[in-house]
């Protein structure tokens, strides 16, 4: 029993402390101009380098499964989720970090 109640903790744990890696990797790149908001509602490469590459895929994935999620729950198209999800991370843009407008990435 206290067995596995220690594997579960160290498993959460570790899922924890990934989430908090990845948030911090995320807000690098964002930092650093590598990735920017574009007008769907997901992640864009400013700077196409493999790693950037990944980091975005990973993003993106997980933004598409939440706002699949939303959908669903709230009876609206995935695209309708998508525009809001847009609007509200330009909104929330931080001044000097990238968005895309008419198709040029220009720094908020």
């Amino acid at each position: 029993m206290k067995k596995s109640l220690l594997t579960t903790f160290v498993a959460a744990t570790s899922l924890f402390f990934t989430s908090m890696t990845f948030a911090v990797e995320l807000d690098d790149a964002k930092d650093q101009g590598l990735v920017g908001e574009q007008t769907d509602g997901y992640l864009g490469a400013v700077v196409s380098q493999p790693d950037v590459i990944a980091l975005i895929k990973e993003v993106n994935n997980k933004r598409k499964a939440k706002y699949s999620q939303l959908a669903s729950k709230n009876n609206l198209t995935l695209e309708q989720v998508e525009k809001l999800a847009a609007k509200k991370a330009y909104e929330k843009t931080a001044s000097g970090h990238y968005v895309l407008v008419n198709g040029n990435w220009v720094k908020k």
